[in-house]
């Protein structure tokens, strides 16, 4: 019997189909996609989208990270390094305001009107985000530079930094502060679907996306789900827009993206968590078997057990005899020298000593090699994780903190423009509006403009040196050569804004010169050029030559 044959439209038998190679079982060409292979066999992970992955597997890695962060020193360590490095004691703008393009509107907008402007907006930004009450902060617990170390924690740990900028003019009363702009950071637990609902084609994990994929608002649970005292709050949900109408940032979200499409973070040890679970167990065995060797250095060893004896036994009566005449020779014997007890033995016993035997040795290969794989996992050196300088010198470490440094300013640098910089602009924009900064006639309204207004870049701690000789040699060789800055060499090395060191020498200079006292080296050099250059140019001078 002849097998059926298949028509296509024109009437036509159908071609027949090619067996692909896939269905073959060999890959094809890439020894990746083999089914067949020992390697490759039974290796199947999911294969979903960026929020198909993440969402449904928060909660446990989250969980998971914190508990290990707050146990851990390892893990502790190294997230605080990661903090210290990137954000440090306080993340402050560097305004820079576009004075080319805002020169389209009036060509007063030039560099001396930006320097005027920068100058202005520095002293508002720190009247506001260094106020010692803390009027910058809803909760009024932290400055602006606390805030923003604490949300750049919380990404590093759950994968998310979320904050509100609600708006109290209330608190603009006298004594309140002088704006009413605050900063209110919010828990990423109470990012979620309103009503626990699963992720849907316009919600993931509690941001409400358009049909582009871009978030236009968030929702909130009212209180955190673990609070056994959050009451009704636990069960109730508050939705804001990302944005005003005019474009001032409601909401503030960010995290470190690893796939096109995805909406929710992931936390820097997950990679790794297993493998950090793993040795944190291994630190506590090793740690218990120290301990019991140490409690059981040594011990008796007698020929009978009475207990045991006397109940298989019970009719020998010198095994009796001879197990109270131990007893009582042990209560008896107190001999002692300088505090010190001898040790005395009955007739037939001996002291034995516990050995230490088990395999240890293997446990600091097994240490470094999971710290490599934590150090590479959040973009450290493995000095840096361990806190071990033992085995580098200059050139390694330097090697190695610079490779660390790139990872660092790249972290810096997506934090401050997702998370620092819409709070900048929320807070510029009101700082305009109050306070009436240098404007030229024609100058553009703050919403029409932001993006020039409010451009800065933004300076945390420095990289500093490995050699403070060699590092900042280099750094004035440079400065000679054209290649840099004062402004970028005090930030980059240092941390520092270079008109705060221009202002502290001025001052430093003026304090020597009243007190007559011999200026330092780098201040005589300058009064020096300054003084032989009017007489260089007198015509007793040009004469003489």
């Amino acid at each position: 019997m002849n097998a059926p044959v298949l028509l296509g439209p024109n009437g036509l038998p159908l071609p027949a189909r090619r067996r692909s190679m896939a269905s073959i079982g060999n890959g094809g060409s890439y020894d990746a996609a083999s089914q067949t292979s020992q390697e490759m066999t039974g290796w199947m992970p999911s294969y979903r989208s960026a929020d198909a992955d993440v969402n449904p597997s928060r909660r446990d890695m989250v969980s998971r990270i914190r508990d290990l962060a707050r146990n851990d020193g390892w893990a502790s360590g190294s997230i605080t390094r990661i903090v210290d490095s990137a954000v440090g004691a306080d993340l402050r703008p560097a305004p820079k305001p576009d004075f080319r393009s805002l020169a389209w509107y009036s060509p007063a907008f030039d560099a001396t009107w930006a320097a005027e402007f920068t100058s202005w907006a520095k002293g508002c930004w720190r009247d506001w985000a260094q106020d010692p009450a803390c009027w910058c902060d809803a909760a009024r617990q932290s400055t602006t530079g606390e805030q923003f170390q604490l949300s750049f924690r919380t990404m590093l740990t759950e994968g998310d930094a979320v904050a509100t900028l609600p708006w109290r003019p209330e608190r603009m009363a006298y004594g309140r502060g002088h704006y009413a702009t605050t900063v209110a950071l919010v828990e990423p637990d109470r990012l979620c679907n309103p009503n626990d609902m699963e992720d849907d084609a316009t919600h993931r994990g509690g941001v409400e996306i358009d049909a582009d994929g871009a978030a236009v608002r968030y929702h909130f649970r009212d209180g955190h789900p673990g609070d056994w005292y959050a009451g009704a709050s636990g069960f109730t949900w508050s939705s804001y827009a990302r944005e005003t109408a005019w474009g001032r940032p409601v909401v503030v979200h960010y995290f470190e993206q690893d796939r096109i499409g995805q909406h929710r973070g992931v936390g820097v040890l997950a990679p790794v968590l297993s493998r950090m679970r793993m040795l944190s167990r291994y630190d506590s065995v090793e740690l218990q078997a120290a301990v019991v060797n140490a409690i059981l250095a040594a011990y008796i060893e007698s020929p009978f057990d009475s207990d045991l004896v006397r109940d298989s036994l019970s009719t020998e009566a010198e095994l009796s005899g001879y197990q109270a005449e131990r007893s009582k020779f042990h209560e008896d014997r107190r001999l002692s020298f300088n505090g010190v007890r001898l040790p005395t033995l009955f007739p037939g016993e001996k002291i034995n000593t516990v050995a230490a035997n088990r395999p240890s040795g293997n446990y600091p290969a097994f240490q470094a090699a999971i710290l490599r794989n934590i150090a590479a996992a959040t973009g450290q050196s493995e000095m840096q994780v361990s806190q071990d300088w033992s085995r580098t010198n200059y050139s390694s470490a330097r090697a190695a903190l610079l490779e660390t440094w790139k990872t660092i300013t790249r972290r810096r640098s997506g934090f401050a423009r997702g998370f620092a910089q819409p709070v900048w602009v929320a807070f510029l924009e009101e700082a305009m509006e109050r306070d009436g900064p240098p404007m030229p006639n024609g100058a553009p309204d703050f919403a029409e403009m932001r993006g020039a207004y409010a451009r800065c870049d933004w300076r945390g701690p420095g990289r500093g040196w490995v050699d403070p000789v060699k590092e900042p040699t280099g750094s004035q060789l440079r400065m000679e050569m054209g290649v840099s800055t004062l402004e970028h060499e005090a930030s980059e090395n240092a941390g520092m804004d270079y008109e705060d060191v221009l202002d502290q020498r001025a001052i430093e200079v003026a304090a020597f010169k009243s007190r007559g006292l011999p200026l330092p080296s780098w201040a005589g050099a300058v009064a020096a050029a300054a003084v032989q250059a009017p007489a260089n140019d007198s015509p007793q001078a040009g004469d003489a030559t």
